[in-house]
């Protein structure tokens, strides 16, 4: 009686979170229009991004899952593997993808000079390690854990935070992120812009969970996703990646190219088999 009483807890406990997670950009940019606010400079999108993490919290707290599963420790010792891999993987495939587009005649790169692109990309790192304190504990420091606790397996505990992830990020790109941007990284219009958002965020969520797993810390995950974010959006925003109309969609190093989603899944093979052969 007991364990079922603590079953339909947790699962009472996720169905809240997910429903804050998925309604947060909603409220938030009901808040902007009831204030007068323009969306990309109004409080409406504090609120999108830090229910899910205060939510997460606040479970934690007073609603019964504890802090056991939380992945607070940053075990710098222990985990020096991860955070090497966390820091370098976004750069070693962006790189990648850039060099097999160029190769395959489909892809332009030009960028500022590359202590310019660099300094650039230094300067993104401390606001894009911020945004990301409150999304990854949203994500990997409790719907992630919560899930497992909840005995859902490994493959579609990541799957499933992907999806709650990806709808979470809808109302940002259709509010939150200026127009401007918006029609660079949708030129083929918003279903099938949408549809490859959520591919792609459910393969990134494949990588972060198994990192999340193969840690047992939240930290190395920020990093990952703090240094990806800072990678990829300064060069969006600088134009540095150049492509005939279409050839986005299978070669880019944003997440929802078929290039990004099956370097994704590569890395969440090698990383499930490495945690299960215990090395």
């Amino acid at each position: 009686m007991h364990s079922e009483r603590t079953s339909s807890a947790a699962v009472r406990n996720l169905v809240v979170f997910a429903v804050v997670a998925v309604a947060a950009g909603w409220a938030g940019r009901g808040l902007d229009v009831a204030v007068g606010s323009p969306a990309s400079e109004g409080p409406g999108q504090l609120v999108w991004i830090a229910a899910p993490a205060l939510t997460g919290l606040l479970l934690r707290a007073f609603a019964g899952d504890g802090w056991t599963d939380a992945g607070l420790r940053p075990s710098f010792g222990a985990n020096r593997r991860w955070y090497l891999l966390a820091f370098f993987f976004s750069p070693v495939s962006t790189l990648l993808t850039v060099l097999g587009g160029m190769a395959f005649g489909i892809m332009q790169f030009a960028a500022p000079d590359a202590g310019h692109l660099l300094r650039l990309v230094a300067l993104a790192l401390v606001p894009s390690f911020i945004k990301n304190i409150f999304e990854e504990f949203a994500w990997r420091g409790y719907l992630t854990p919560r899930l497992s606790a909840a005995g859902v397996p490994e493959a579609l505990d990541h799957a499933l935070t992907g999806i709650v992830w990806a709808a979470w990020h809808v109302p940002y790109y259709l509010f939150f992120l200026d127009r401007e941007t918006f029609a660079v990284i949708s030129p083929h219009g918003e279903p099938l812009f949408f549809t490859m958002m959520f591919a792609g965020v459910i393969s990134l969520a494949l990588v972060y969970g198994e990192l999340r797993l193969s840690s047992g810390s939240v930290w190395p995950v920020v990093m990952l996703h703090t240094v990806s974010n800072a990678v990829t959006g300064t060069m969006l925003l600088h134009g540095c990646f150049r492509m005939p109309p279409m050839a986005d969609l299978a070669v880019s190093p944003l997440p929802g190219s078929i290039v990004s989603i099956a370097l994704n899944i590569a890395l969440w093979l090698w990383l499930r088999r490495h945690r299960r052969s215990g090395d």
